[in-house]
């Protein structure tokens, strides 16, 4: 998805924020692709300042934090006036949640211009949540040029007086705010909570709605906006207004279909209730401001920087639960299950996102191999709200991914009968996963009609595109409008290695080769060290006489781990070759579809 001007310059100007913190290049810059989870080590073996140090960039790059400020500490014992090693440890005290102990090392380094950004952020909340705000005030000064550090300083300044009592005061600084157009949204938010909270309903209420009409800030900041709809909603129903509070629930479906926090509200108030306001003091407020930030920064390339914001608004509003659920998105994205699980338990159980964290904390069990937990886990979802989807979805994620097929039709064929007659756009990914349930159990007339349904529901879905069109091809089925499905999901996602592979595969399916060899090319540059993708370029580099780069291809898959069936056919082959195209076409009928390729199955 193309990102908007204002998103683009947001990613990039935070980016370098975090990355200036240190003189020389740190490995936050390129993580490895699978970062490893914790691990226990004899910290007694490592008697030297460089294999401390050495040892704690290591950590570091795989974002395992405990260890980084082991070993950091490590190597402040064997050389204690490391300003660079300080530099370090307090950011990594702050990633891993330790924010006292973090904010203690911020106060000995705040006069060091290297990490000034992180410090001042750092010891201004310490400050704030110890109710010093004069000293808070002098933390957040900020002169430099940055417009995002301008803007994030600003709104703390502005909570800060808040926390004084000076609420008129706080509302003319965040209105007179000027700078880019992407500022609107940060400030139309909280110049509304701050009325909000400062009882000038008036104020709130319009800037509230401002913030709701600003479609392009909501793209931008979504999660902003998704606060700013509850907080207008919030502030409707307290004032009476109960048919204005659901009408600003309804827009906010518009933007953000499907948010449990939304659905919550809704039901509080049309059952006559006085929901409770996010925002109650300067210091939940002054949270939110990183909690925005952060938010809008949360894609591909920024985790670390995310991650620094999102902690430290932790620090400050412990039980905010969106903020919870993004830090166990991004750990879970690090391939950290166990962190991910831990900010899934800390949700309230009395918050609307608590469901979602105990979805989320299912499916990540399960990547931990607690397959069992993970599914009495999801059970227990699912018969606690039997009409909750989103249930289905997670638990037959689960299902799929210990291969029991039968189970996971069983779970689907549930879920539909739960949705009625009358099926929503949202519902497709329950007939896609019920077809491949089917299909992986080989019921095609069942897993067809699934796929088409998916298809009716959301015709643009590049997953069912690719997956049906394959299917057909590999079956030597329906051939040419395959082949086109294939082509339009490649069109819809360019850069997705395993459907750029489902084309390269289809074409030589058709015997097309040439046409073959560049699509898979293409698909094992963008999905580097894939089975499946090295064997599929294998075959087609044969197929062309490159025969040698063929075998390459082979053995690479074979290196990759394939499926345990596949070994014997990939060795054969690099072995014996393959036969001649005639005896290989005759025999497409009888190969059975290849396994779906990986899709994100996160609810």
């Amino acid at each position: 998805m193309r990102q908007s001007p204002a998103t683009r310059f947001l990613a990039g100007t935070a980016l370098a924020l975090l990355l200036s913190v240190f003189q020389a290049p740190i490995a936050f810059a390129a993580s490895p692709e699978k970062p490893a989870e914790t691990e226990s080590f004899d910290l007694e073996s490592v008697d030297s300042f460089a294999g401390a140090f050495l040892a704690a960039r290591t950590a570091e790059a795989d974002r395992d934090y405990a260890n980084a400020i082991l070993l950091y500490k490590k190597a402040l014992e064997l050389s204690p006036n490391e300003l660079d090693i300080q530099q370090r440890l307090m950011i990594a005290l702050i990633m891993n949640g330790d924010f006292d102990e973090g904010a203690k090392l911020a106060k000995e380094l705040e006069n060091d211009p290297a990490v000034e950004r992180v410090t001042s952020v750092a010891l201004g909340f310490q400050a704030i949540r110890d109710g010093r705000y004069d000293d808070a005030l002098k933390s957040f000064k900020y002169e430099g040029p940055n417009d995002l550090d301008r803007l994030m300083n600003e709104l703390l300044v502005a909570w800060t007086k808040v926390g004084e009592g000076k609420g008129k005061e706080a509302l003319d600084l965040v209105k007179g705010l000027k700078g880019p157009s992407w500022y609107a949204i940060f400030r139309n938010y909280n110049v509304g909570v701050i009325a909000a909270l400062t009882g000038d309903d008036d104020a709130a209420r319009k800037a509230l709605t401002d913030t709701l009409i600003d479609r392009s800030g909501g793209a931008t900041a979504p999660d902003t906006f998704a606060r700013a709809v509850i907080a207008l909603a919030t502030l409707e129903a307290n004032a009476g207004n109960r048919q204005k509070a659901l009408d600003a629930l309804a827009a906010g479906d518009e933007l953000i279909n499907n948010y449990a926090p939304f659905k919550a509200l809704r039901d509080e108030i049309e059952a006559g209730g006085k929901p409770k306001p996010m925002v109650e003091t300067a210091a939940q407020g002054a949270a939110g401001v990183l909690f925005s930030i952060g938010g809008a920064l949360n894609r591909e390339g920024a985790e670390d920087t995310v991650m620094l914001y999102l902690q430290l608004s932790h620090a400050l509003d412990k039980e905010a639960a969106d903020t919870l659920v993004l830090l166990g998105g991004i750990a879970e994205n690090a391939e950290q299950p166990e962190k991910a699980i831990e900010f899934y338990r800390q949700v309230p159980e009395t918050s609307p996102m608590r469901r979602i964290s105990e979805l989320q904390l299912g499916l990540t069990l399960a990547e931990t191999g607690k397959v069992d937990d993970a599914r009495k886990h999801l059970q227990g979802l699912i018969a606690s709200d039997p009409k909750d989807v989103r249930s289905y979805l997670a638990y037959g994620s689960v299902l799929s991914e210990a291969k029991d097929y039968a189970a996971m039709a069983a779970n689907y064929d549930t879920a539909v009968e739960v949705i009625g007659q009358s099926p929503v756009k949202s519902h497709w990914s329950i007939f896609f996963q019920r077809g491949i349930a089917n299909e992986r159990l080989k019921r095609w007339d069942r897993a067809e009609p699934d796929f088409r349904k998916a298809l009716e529901l959301n015709p643009e879905q590049p997953q069912v595109l690719n997956y049906l069109g394959y299917s057909w091809v590999d079956m030597n089925r329906n051939l040419q409008e395959g082949l086109e499905m294939i082509k339009k999901a490649v069109d819809l996602r360019p850069d997705d290695g395993y459907i750029v592979d489902s084309l390269g595969w289809a074409y030589y399916r058709l015997g097309r080769f040439d046409e073959s060899v560049a699509e898979l090319e293409r698909a094992a540059e963008l999905r580097a060290g894939d089975a499946t993708i090295n064997d599929h370029l294998g075959d087609a580099y044969w197929r062309v006489g490159r025969k040698l780069e063929a075998t390459y291809q082979w053995k690479r898959a074979l290196a990759s781990e394939p499926e345990e069936a596949e070994v014997p056919k990939i060795q054969a082959k690099i072995d014996k070759g393959m036969p001649p195209v005639e005896a290989d076409a005759a025999k497409i009928d009888q190969k059975p579809v290849d396994a779906p390729k990986k899709d994100d199955k996160k609810t």
